[in-house]
């Protein structure tokens, strides 16, 4: 007959063997995927192309992002990542150890969702920018605007599904590249006896001052008409480039301000777009309707009143507009 002392003593030895066993399974647990107590949440961790394992150890190490570099070193190697690990942003969304860690890096997995930004039609390079600079993370409105001081009118407005930590340069390289293949696959524009810089002008103005095709079209004929005849074309929305006012808010000190883009100073095309047009802006500017019009102005529901004559064009300003 087994004594009580016996029983007891074999009934613990399973029990210890357990425990042991889970304290190592919890150990080696803690080992491979428990992260850092520093382990920075919420934060963007970035691998540049062609960038070595060893780099990317050394990265994540001293960013507190793994506690292991041996682990997470040797699990990228045991998942075939050694020289294919995915460069790109990573969000770091949740608290994650070197193991779990080593597969996004190999298999690519960002967890950046694609966000979703929209680029009206006849947006400057400064309000895309003031856009950008809230919609995206960590976006650098300054280098985007010292990117595109050359490229306004040539970023085509559309909507585009980007990652939402994309560069600058990423945004600018999409919009431009989108601009020309519009360009290319409209064969009015291809085929217009307009320079392409002027017809981008021109497009500017009249995507602003216009709001459907049909004054988009006519606005267009009198504008180049002005310009054969060699009078000042006398455009307000430039001042929305020049200095932030509407038709509305101009003052006569206004129309005085030497600037290359103030049309009622100089004769001719401004320098240069005063923002980027959409396509249409873009096809009736190559496809204006002619008429026996000079002027035109738009009245506060926004409905165009246009003129032959200067007088007839002061009765309007007169009538809808009061001054």
């Amino acid at each position: 007959m087994i004594r009580i002392y016996e029983w007891l003593g074999m009934k613990k030895k399973p029990t210890i063997y357990f425990l042991i066993s889970f304290v190592i399974l919890l150990g080696i647990y803690v080992f491979f995927h428990m992260p850092p107590k520093e382990f920075p949440l919420g934060q963007i961790v970035t691998i540049n192309s062609g960038q070595s394992l060893q780099a990317i150890t050394n990265t994540l190490y001293e960013a507190r992002i793994i506690r292991s570099p041996f682990v997470f070193r040797t699990t990228v190697i045991m998942l075939g990542g050694e020289k294919n690990v995915w460069a790109g942003d990573y969000l770091l969304d949740h608290r994650e150890g070197p193991v779990d860690l080593a597969y996004r890096f190999v298999y690519g997995k960002f967890h950046l969702d694609s966000r979703k930004i929209t680029i009206p039609e006849g947006w400057n390079i400064f309000q895309i920018g003031d856009y950008l600079e809230k919609s995206l993370i960590n976006f650098d409105k300054k280098e985007f605007l010292t990117i595109t001081k050359d490229k306004e009118g040539y970023l085509f407005p559309d909507t585009y599904f980007v990652p939402p930590t994309i560069k600058p340069e990423g945004v600018v390289t999409l919009m431009n590249n989108n601009f020309n293949e519009k360009i290319a696959s409209t064969p009015s524009i291809a085929t217009s006896t307009f320079k392409l810089k002027d017809i981008i002008i021109m497009a500017s103005l009249v995507e602003l001052e216009a709001r459907t095709t049909e004054s988009r079209k006519i606005i267009a004929g009198i504008l180049w008409k002005r310009l054969s005849l060699g009078m000042p074309l006398q455009v307000d929305s430039v001042f929305l480039y020049i200095n932030g006012k509407n038709t509305y808010e101009l003052t006569t000190m206004d129309l005085k301000i030497k600037s290359p883009y103030n049309t009622y100073l100089y004769k001719g095309l401004p320098r240069g777009p005063i923002g980027n047009p959409g396509l249409d802006a873009l096809q009736s500017t190559v496809d204006p309707t002619k008429t026996k019009y000079l002027y035109f102005l738009s009245s506060h529901d926004g409905a165009m009143h246009y003129a032959k004559t200067f007088e007839e064009h002061k009765r309007n300003r007169e009538k809808y507009l009061n001054r």
